[in-house]
């Protein structure tokens, strides 16, 4: 690694960087044995063996030594269909992590998101074909027929006559086509069931029953014991992104559905700002399956027809409704979930980066004054609304994705930015930085490398919270 003064020399250029690593994914690897490493079940030693097998026939070829420490997040591309392996031998990552981020020279900010980018395999082409990790260098037809070989499978396991909800959630891990998403999510999320031939009498049923809810309490949003409720909502609608979907009336007056609906429904909790953030997800999902869009920012419900925009407002309440069944106490009185987590994200990223851990300490911030946010809005204010939906395919493939997992996910988002944090020596300027995290122009890609960290976090450090737990 080098060791000279981090600004005295340039990065190498992505053709360099292609050069070391374009054979360390061959297409010659089982894609298949690869994605069956996702599932919760999985066997330590199995991990460990086809991890390094791969390491060590990449440092043969390259006349290195094999690795012996776990790469930090930015250090090596991964397969998006390989959950990462835990590490061998001493658990602790700090020294990995924080030599991979030390070591790297600085640049500036215009140049370190290019970089960092050309550090992830493309999001179709999770194995190198032809020897080569660039994305323009692929071919259409390749790239082509691993999506259409990748959705065929999901198209099978979905059109079964009972799914199989463990082998879907293993292929989801890494991503779902969007064809198939919505159906996907419904599953996942358990609204809809596995059987086949249940699914349009189940959905009939619950889009009647919703409908139901809306003309019994509805109307009540103006009485008094109410209209606090509709107000707040009402306020924080307009609050919310995209702007380009939120501030169409037709979606607006959707959202506000569903939010009083769901308050009245769940007296323990109400509504409680942050809720509001997750409808638009499933929301954006569904619609696009009657809509094309290139972007999801800038989704137009104006040419759905009513009866369509009808069925995805039920379907997006119920599956909210689920979501938020598991994390319900994020929402309750003093919001007991969110201080709980902050607390567990503290102790653990104390365990993985003691550096950071320190600095912030130091430096009197306290994870609370950034972390709520990111469990109360479960990161969708730090990522851009492409980047949540391709992280909620995994936590729906997870066992507890958005209680237990998100928080390792959470960790290796704040040590992803180690480099930047350590940089900042001001109270203020480390807060502001905390709270506005450069994301904007995150993809898939950058999604994928994260998940990939904080699974291999969850193996490494499963045992951090656990006194929190008692």
């Amino acid at each position: 690694m080098p060791t000279t003064p981090v600004k005295a020399k340039r990065v190498s250029t992505f053709q360099e960087f292609e050069s070391n690593t374009s054979d360390a994914w061959d297409a010659g690897e089982d894609d298949d044995e690869l994605l069956a490493m996702a599932a919760e079940s999985l066997n330590s030693e199995v991990v460990m063996e086809t991890a390094n097998r791969v390491l060590r026939n990449h440092s043969q070829r390259q006349g290195r030594p094999t690795l012996q420490e776990g790469p930090g997040l930015q250090q090596k591309p991964r397969p998006e269909a390989e959950p990462p392996s835990p590490p061998s031998g001493d658990l602790r990552l700090v020294k990995s992590v924080s030599e991979s981020h030390t070591s790297c020279p600085a640049e500036s900010a215009s140049d370190a998101a290019p970089l960092q980018r050309s550090q992830s395999l493309p999001h179709a082409a999770t194995v190198t074909l032809g020897g080569t990790s660039d994305p323009g260098t692929l071919s259409s037809s390749a790239l082509s027929e691993r999506e259409a070989s990748r959705l065929d499978k999901f198209k099978q396991l979905l059109a079964g006559p009972n799914t199989d909800l463990e082998e879907l959630r293993k292929l989801s891990w890494s991503g779902i086509p969007k064809p198939v998403r919505p159906m996907t999510w419904k599953l996942l999320s358990g609204y809809l069931p596995a059987n086949v031939d249940r699914r349009p009498a189940t959905l009939q049923r619950k889009q009647k029953e919703y409908f139901a809810f809306i003309e019994h309490y509805y109307d009540s949003r103006n009485d008094e014991v109410h209209q606090d409720t509709y107000r707040q909502i009402h306020i924080d609608i307009p609050r919310m992104s995209p702007e380009a979907l939120i501030l169409q009336p037709k979606v607006t007056e959707i959202f506000e559905r569903i939010l009083f609906i769901w308050a009245i429904r769940h007296p323990a909790s109400g509504y409680v700002q942050g809720i509001n953030d997750l409808v638009t997800p499933f929301f954006v999902v569904f619609i696009c399956e009657y809509i094309e869009a290139e972007e999801v920012d800038t989704v137009d419900v104006s040419g759905v027809p009513a009866e369509v925009l009808r069925n995805i407002e039920a379907d997006t309440y119920w599956c909210m409704s689920k979501l938020l069944d598991g994390i319900q106490d994020n929402y309750t009185f003093a919001q007991p979930g969110i201080q709980m987590k902050v607390k567990m994200l503290e102790e653990l990223v104390s365990r993985i980066d003691e550096q950071v851990h320190r600095h912030l300490d130091q430096h009197e911030v306290r994870y609370l004054q950034f972390a709520f946010r990111w469990m109360n809005n479960l990161l969708m204010r730090e990522v851009p609304l492409r980047c949540t939906i391709r992280l909620w395919d995994t936590y729906q493939s997870e066992p507890e994705g958005f209680s237990h997992f998100h928080l390792y996910v959470c960790a290796a988002f704040l040590v992803r930015w180690r480099k930047e944090i350590l940089e900042e020596k001001d109270f203020q300027e480390l807060l502001l930085f905390l709270q506005n995290l450069p994301t904007a122009h995150w993809d898939d890609e950058d999604i994928s490398l994260l998940l990939a960290e904080a699974y291999r976090l969850k193996f490494a450090f499963a045992d951090a919270p656990n006194h929190y737990k008692k």
